[in-house]
């Protein structure tokens, strides 16, 4: 499995995570168990949806989305972060930090999202405080990786 590393600079509002990649899966056999997938490799609070369609960004936790159906266009890394055009079993590791928003998708777009355990969605849409940022730094590191376990290539590229 081969996985896309990404870094983003802070831009605008978003403080992004410049020490951590964005890491970008396309593993289009997953697509149908996504869910299971995140849960069996220790990806807790398992949800299904979509992505909002405005920008924000979690200062508190990890996240792994996954397109379970349909496509979309998501603004990754804040206003001055780049446009990814995903399809089902492509799967985004996002880093404490990273700005996030669904720019268009097709009307059966549906994503699997996870955390790493103790970690949970905080949603900010503002510039973020020096607390914040400081916790943003230092969120722990998952042990796990969502896709691959504990051998996973997160594991090896994060730290």
């Amino acid at each position: 499995m081969t996985v896309d590393q990404i870094i983003f600079q802070p831009s605008d509002w978003v403080p992004n995570n410049f020490r951590l990649a964005v890491l970008l899966y396309r593993v289009p056999n997953l697509a149908h168990d996504l869910a299971n997938v995140f849960a069996r490799n220790g990806w807790t609070g398992v949800w299904t949806n979509g992505v909002f369609d405005y920008q924000h960004y979690h200062a508190f936790a990890h996240e792994v989305l996954g397109v379970a159906e349909g496509t979309a266009k998501l603004l990754i890394g804040g206003p001055d972060g780049r446009v990814l055009d995903v399809k089902p079993g492509d799967c985004l590791v996002l880093p404490a930090g990273t700005g996030h928003c669904n720019m268009g998708c097709s009307q059966d777009f549906k994503v699997v999202g996870a955390y790493p355990p103790g970690q949970h969605a905080d949603i900010q849409t503002s510039a973020a405080t020096g607390e914040m940022l400081a916790k943003i730094k230092s969120t722990p590191l998952p042990k796990t990786d969502p896709l691959e376990g504990e051998g996973g290539q997160l594991l090896r590229i994060w730290r």
